[in-house]
């Protein structure tokens, strides 16, 4: 097996198409310009223009946006076969910033390399374009947890969501999952206080549902969790190629 097809990214988008050699191809040539970064340390800022964008291999990032008041707002976390800043690679701008939680490994993929990738292989352009929907869907999810869920369900369904995205790349199941998020993350993206943060993961844990403790999500009851969270995992479109 080639470091291409087994690839988080190759992983990912074959939920979508059953990937061709000439795709696995060009998925390798994607790969080829490889950064390293370390945490706490931003791989792109908000306003930045001529902004490359990255494929993430190992680790997880952040994506956020700073208020002028300077609090700031996770918008989503990236994890491993994720794009990060394709968005802005297209509109010639970043309208936010990318932040590794960890040390992490990604390909630097400049506008050329992605427009020559999607001129060769059109299928592969449609299978990232699954990839930008999904993503678009999440944040859809997002924003009906932060203005619509109680504390309780939106950090449920977050946790759920997580561990759904996980399972795609071989790092979860509905067991659990690795998560290096701290509870200051979690309150960032959830429009929550650290201390709410704090008492709602007790709550669930008290009601047997989940555990997130010591850098690890330990599911006890999905069912239960996903009742609480009314969570449905068809927005993320894992349920095998569409194109074959």
């Amino acid at each position: 097996m080639t470091a291409a097809a087994a690839s988080p990214l190759t992983r990912k988008l074959s939920a979508f198409v059953a990937l061709s050699e000439a795709e696995l191809a060009a998925l390798a040539r994607l790969h080829g310009r490889r950064r390293s970064f370390v945490a706490g340390r931003d791989m792109a800022h908000q306003g930045q223009s001529d902004q490359a964008a990255y494929i993430l291999s190992a680790g997880w990032v952040c994506s956020y946006k700073i208020q002028p008041y300077g609090t700031r707002q996770i918008v989503d976390f990236q994890v491993p076969g994720d794009f990060l800043g394709l968005r802005s690679v297209l509109l010639r701008t970043s309208d936010h910033s990318f932040e590794p939680i960890v040390d992490v490994e990604a390909a630097e993929v400049l506008t050329g390399d992605l427009l020559e990738a999607f001129a060769q292989t059109p299928r592969l352009a449609m299978a990232i374009l699954w990839a930008a929907s999904r993503d678009e869907a999440m944040v859809v999810e997002h924003l009906v947890g932060i203005g619509r869920r109680d504390a309780g369900a939106r950090m449920a369904h977050f946790l759920l969501e997580l561990g759904s995205r996980l399972a795609l790349i071989g790092m979860g199941s509905k067991e659990g999952y690795d998560c290096p998020l701290t509870q200051y993350h979690l309150a960032d993206a959830l429009g929550l206080s650290a201390v709410h943060v704090n008492r709602v993961l007790r709550q669930l844990r008290e009601r047997g549902l989940v555990t997130f403790r010591d850098g690890h999500v330990a599911f006890h009851d999905y069912s239960g969790l996903a009742e609480l969270a009314g969570f449905d995992p068809a927005y993320l479109d894992q349920t095998g190629p569409l194109l074959k």
